[in-house]
């Protein structure tokens, strides 16, 4: 039997998601507040059909932060299957929608192209799908979303709401703000030294990529985590002014050891769980408690334990799942120890 979706909002992840869903043998039919827009994306074949479908068992929102929540609703009360969002602030939307089959999301993927014309199909192939499931998302919702996230070639990881919003002002809305104000500041000094922009060489280019995003999504991301991209910039303007310090100063030590410790960090940065030899099976029986099955995903992001694949099978011990998961083989024991403490009952099991 075909499997159905619905995608609101046709842009670069919209038409991305409608993409890769349909790659996968999923019929898609969507929709888009721009006039022409979904007629467009049905001509590319984008989807299948224009609308809403009511028979759809997965339905995501790719409309900006603004207006996710009342198109999450909307989508909600049209169909009876679990429904997503992808936008990149979710407290304000997870506050506002409080319904057991809505699952908040956001997958850190993006392009310098913008709108419909760079929708990619293997847009989400290794990228973070984020989760934030909130204390009314059903064990079953969140499960259903996050199989068809790995589906997608994603590697899920689970947040609180609050915290992704606090993380993602440091990863993402910073960065940008930062590369943009590097731009700002080339571009002023171009007006008195021709040479200037044609010197930006990789460091530069590299820094100042995701400058070339369409701006207006900027907008509402800026309104609805303004606390938290506060806190980011004040942050990176202690720092800059510490490295300020330590230039004006020619404390070469000091600088060294500054550079060494970010050149350290960068190279540390977490990758994906790749070689089956080099992982473990977790079964952990889900609790009969609201939410149970998140909070292993959200538990497993706060040890910084990979999560290279997962099922629900049947419990033998009666009608509840149990979550099979599996790891990276080195944070097992740590893991385990993390979901005792938390009244869950893991067994390890070597993958063959």
């Amino acid at each position: 039997m075909t499997r159905r979706a619905n995608v609101l909002g046709l842009g670069l992840i919209g038409g991305s998601v409608a993409l890769a869903l349909a790659k996968r043998g999923w019929h898609v039919t969507g929709d888009d507040l721009e006039p022409g827009r979904a007629a467009v994306a049905l001509e590319r074949g984008v989807v299948a059909a224009v609308g809403i479908d009511s028979g759809a068992e997965f339905s995501v929102v790719a409309t900006p932060v603004g207006g996710v929540a009342d198109a999450a609703r909307r989508l909600l009360a049209a169909t009876r299957g679990v429904v997503t969002d992808v936008g990149g602030v979710k407290r304000p939307v997870a506050e506002a929608v409080a319904d057991p089959r809505f699952v908040p999301g956001h997958p850190m993927a993006g392009s310098e192209l913008s709108g419909l014309d760079g929708a990619d199909e293997s847009l989400f192939e290794g990228a973070v799908w984020v989760l934030t499931p909130t204390a009314a998302t059903s064990d079953d919702a969140f499960s259903r979303v996050a199989g068809v996230v790995g589906e997608l070639g994603a590697e899920m990881v689970v947040l609180s709401p609050e915290r992704h919003d606090d993380l993602v002002a440091v990863v993402s809305h910073l960065p940008h703000l930062t590369a943009a104000s590097l731009m700002g500041l080339a571009e002023g000094a171009a007006d008195e030294h021709a040479a200037t922009l044609r010197l930006a060489a990789g460091g530069f280019r590299d820094m100042t990529r995701v400058a070339s995003g369409h701006p207006a999504i900027w907008l509402d991301v800026c309104r609805d985590n303004r606390e938290a991209i506060l806190r980011a910039l004040d942050g990176l303007l202690g720092r800059l002014g510490e490295m300020r310090e330590i230039v004006a100063a020619g404390d070469g030590t000091r600088l060294e050891a500054r550079l060494g410790a970010a050149r350290a960090a960068r190279r540390n940065l977490p990758g994906r769980v790749r070689d089956l030899a080099e992982v473990a099976e977790v079964r952990i029986p889900i609790p009969d408690r609201p939410g149970a099955a998140a909070e292993v995903f959200a538990l497993a992001a706060d040890l910084a334990v990979n999560v290279a694949n997962f099922e629900v099978a049947h419990s033998v011990e009666g009608d509840r799942g149990v979550l099979v998961v599996v790891v990276d083989r080195g944070a097992t024991e740590r893991f385990r120890g993390g979901l005792i403490a938390r009244g869950f009952r893991p067994t390890i099991h070597d993958v063959a």
